[in-house]
């Protein structure tokens, strides 16, 4: 004979079990308790201090590298010859702080074209170069 919270025998218990809900909130509990202390752990940093002097105003202009669908290259809209762009990319590897290289290159360029201009910036010590895509919205 059993305990039954129905009248009749075969009836379902309608009322909540509490004792998984306080076992888990108690697992919980202790979950929070032993981790608490971890998280409230302080750690001592030297930040930096914010110096008085403001930052120098250096605007370096970029490079424009144009590769036309002829093979010609533009430096800056100026026509050179690779052995111009070599003189131009070491001439400006010594600048501090470098310029930004953005190298465009029309559609129609032949990749070998691009690839040999890339290679110069590159062996030239310029670390900022960058690609500028066609702002037509054309593929």
């Amino acid at each position: 004979m059993g305990i039954s919270a129905g009248g009749a025998e075969g009836e379902y218990n309608n009322t909540i079990n509490v004792v998984p809900l306080v076992d888990i909130m108690l697992v919980l509990l202790i979950i929070f308790i032993i981790t608490l202390p971890v998280a409230t752990h302080a750690v001592i940093i030297d930040l930096p201090r914010q110096s008085d002097a403001p930052p120098p105003d250096v605007v370096v202009q970029p490079i424009t590298i144009t590769v036309q669908s002829d093979g010609q290259i533009m430096w800056n809209g100026t026509a050179s010859t690779i052995p111009d762009l070599i003189g131009y990319v070491t001439d400006a590897a010594t600048k501090d702080p470098q310029p930004e290289v953005h190298i465009q290159a029309d559609k129609r360029a032949k990749y070998a074209s691009v690839a040999d201009v890339l290679f110069i910036v590159q062996r030239g010590k310029l670390k900022k170069i960058g690609f500028v895509g066609d702002s037509s919205g054309g593929i």
